[in-house]
């Protein structure tokens, strides 16, 4: 998992990333915002296949043992044009799966990996609930291990690609301390008996990308299934931060496919009889959009670096993520506002963008969340926010 960049080596995935999504997504990525049709699972497949699944999982279980630089590449170029197919990537290579990946059991790791590098099946993470969204650590879903099984009961909201993933590293408390020292994690296979998934949200965007609550009533899976006990959140957490990188990743690819597509659309369009570039104020603005995706993409690369064997820094990912995240909202709103009327139409695809990116700054994490662990980092100390 920690080999080093191979500059040639990242720049052909990129190609193929690039061209894949120009020619195989691109053409349907309206039409499944629309009719919010799930990935389809040849999809996912055909994405297994071409070993993108597993860019920065372990060799020995099918992956490709790259670096997550690598894989990040990949995301964004997906994203530009297609967010559910860059989510297949995305949850793979920087979701759950690292989580089992970096500390899971050997026999856990022989069991989950193989079918989800392959797009046989997928793992996605529980973490919220209704009452816990932000303030995840206020968690009620209980894990309780009796003999050889665990037993989970509880619920979870805000699951990305909930109902339609095959398994779930459920985030949940194992005892009765306080805080984040009782929560642990436990993989629950979507059709254990007592499993039950609540209607589809119909959300502003990420509408290729399935999100439902999930109930569990006394679901039973077996003590294998225990990836961490209690009393390693701090671990979770840091295995979480490679999932705040693809999300930033995520955002970062909005902001650029915007900026791409305006910096064409300025030059090409007149208005008072000459293109809209001329104008100082599309030149400001297109300067000002400019500077925001560099200074995520810079961020997001520093945060990255230090990704190997070792988690990354929490700050550097933390403040990658704000940024992005942020930089995306404002990014494809000037995209929209310097298209005028087109801006406004689905046909010009810029909307999307637009919708989409507020799912990625609520997700893992809002903007809000991320300062205030940013200030915790850069002075070292927590805050209680119930106080």
């Amino acid at each position: 998992m920690g080999s080093a960049i191979d500059a040639d080596e990242q720049r052909a995935l990129k190609e193929v990333a690039a061209k894949l999504a120009a020619e195989r997504y691109a053409p349907r990525a309206e039409e499944w915002d629309r009719e919010r049709t799930a990935f389809p699972h040849e999809e996912r497949r055909y994405l297994g296949e071409l070993g993108l699944l597993g860019i920065a999982l372990p060799e020995r279980h099918g992956g490709g043992g790259a670096p997550l630089q690598h894989a990040l590449t990949v995301i964004e170029e997906l994203a530009k044009e297609c967010r559910p197919a860059a989510f297949q990537v995305f949850e793979s290579n920087t979701g759950p799966a690292q989580v089992v990946a970096r500390l899971g059991s050997e026999e856990q790791r022989e069991r989950f990996l193989p079918p989800i590098i392959s797009g046989e099946a997928t793992l996605a993470v529980a973490i919220s609930e209704p009452d816990a969204g932000s303030a995840a650590t206020d968690m009620k879903t209980k894990a309780v291990v009796e003999g050889d099984k665990v037993v989970v009961s509880g619920s979870k909201r805000w699951i990305s690609n909930g109902g339609e993933a095959d398994h779930y590293l459920v985030y949940a408390r194992m005892n009765d301390e306080p805080g984040s020292k009782a929560i642990g994690a436990v993989i629950v296979e979507a059709d254990r008996p007592g499993v039950s998934f609540g209607e589809r949200e119909r959300l502003m965007g990420f509408r290729g990308i399935p999100s439902a609550d999930i109930r569990f009533d006394d679901v039973e899976v077996p003590a294998e299934n225990l990836v961490l006990g209690p009393g390693r959140f701090r671990e979770l957490f840091g295995a979480f931060s490679i999932e705040r990188l693809g999300n930033a990743t995520m955002s970062l690819a909005l902001g650029q496919a915007a900026l791409d597509r305006t910096k064409r659309y300025v030059q090409e369009r007149d208005q008072f009889g000459k293109p809209l570039v001329e104008f100082q104020n599309v030149q400001m603005t297109l300067a000002d959009m400019l500077l925001q995706v560099e200074a995520a993409r810079l961020l997001i690369q520093r945060a990255a670096a230090g990704v190997g064997e070792n988690l990354p820094n929490s700050l550097d990912v933390s403040l990658a993520k704000c940024t992005a995240n942020e930089m995306a909202k404002r990014v494809t709103d000037l995209a929209m506002q310097l298209h005028g009327g087109n801006g406004y139409t689905e046909e010009f695809g810029l909307e999307r963008l637009h919708r989409d990116s507020h799912g990625w700054a609520l997700a893992g994490g809002t903007p809000a969340m991320q300062r205030i662990r940013i200030v915790s980092e850069m002075l070292g100390r927590s805050f209680d926010q119930r106080r």
